[in-house]
């Protein structure tokens, strides 16, 4: 059963508690995450930025327009992350043989739920840049297209989660939004593309996959059959006493 739920937590990464409470971002907030400023509106926006923050990850900016600071990226992850093995000391002769082997054999780790990790970037790193960045600082060995990065705002108390695609930059969603975590924050989770994208995960990982599958599959099939024969016995007792001779 564990596994089971695993599996569904892998087609739909959200709980349903979560689901209750994500919406579709407003077509207006996206648009206007879209708009370009003029250099005098980024300084602007950046002196306005700092003067807000009561740590010292500021932003800076420079004469041509570009500019400099810290995200916060949250980690929502329901599947674990591989970290290749520990390395030991080698001998010359033993090092191809490792390299072949440690691809082989990684370690599985469940990353806390609250986890999260701070990146000094610039106004152009986009957003594919980010998430391999971040999988670097974890010595992460899985493919980078498994996950993708979320925009995740609050609005009279509602919660809006919005995919963002790999050409977009993080900084400039950050800049424009201020400091506050309440009016975005940034999080990495599964790449949810409606379909799976079971390219991106390897030969055992796959075979696990459908192992996990089939007993999900039986699990569901036993609990209809027993649906189905409780209705249908419920049924037969109403039209048992429906034909008795009161």
């Amino acid at each position: 059963m564990m596994e089971s739920s695993l599996f569904s937590d892998l087609l739909s990464s959200t709980d349903s508690k979560e689901k209750n409470l994500i919406l579709k971002i407003p077509d207006e907030q996206i648009e206007l995450g879209k708009q370009e400023l003029s250099v005098s509106e980024i300084q602007q926006k950046v002196k306005e930025y700092n003067a807000q923050i009561s740590n010292n990850l500021y932003m800076v900016d420079n004469k041509d327009g570009s500019y400099t600071g810290f995200i916060k990226v949250h980690f929502q992850l329901v599947r674990p992350i591989s970290l290749p093995p520990p390395r030991q000391s080698l001998s010359l002769m033993q090092e191809d043989d490792y390299q072949g082997r440690r691809m082989k054999r990684r370690t599985s780790f469940y990353l806390p739920k609250d986890a999260a990790k701070h990146l000094h970037i610039s106004s152009e790193t986009r957003v594919r840049e980010v998430i391999e960045a971040l999988l670097n600082k974890f010595t992460v060995v899985d493919n980078p297209a498994k996950f993708a990065l979320f925009e995740r705002t609050e609005r009279q108390g509602q919660v809006y989660m919005r995919k963002l695609s790999d050409d977009e930059r993080p900084l400039y969603l950050r800049l424009c939004a201020g400091p506050s975590e309440t009016v975005l924050s940034l999080v990495l989770k599964e790449n949810e593309t409606g379909d799976v994208n079971w390219h991106a995960f390897s030969f055992p990982e796959l075979c696990n996959f459908l192992r996990i599958l089939q007993r999900e599959e039986e699990a569901h099939v036993r609990e209809i059959v027993k649906r189905y024969a409780l209705a249908r016995d419920m049924m037969k007792q109403a039209m048992a006493r429906m034909t008795t001779p009161g």
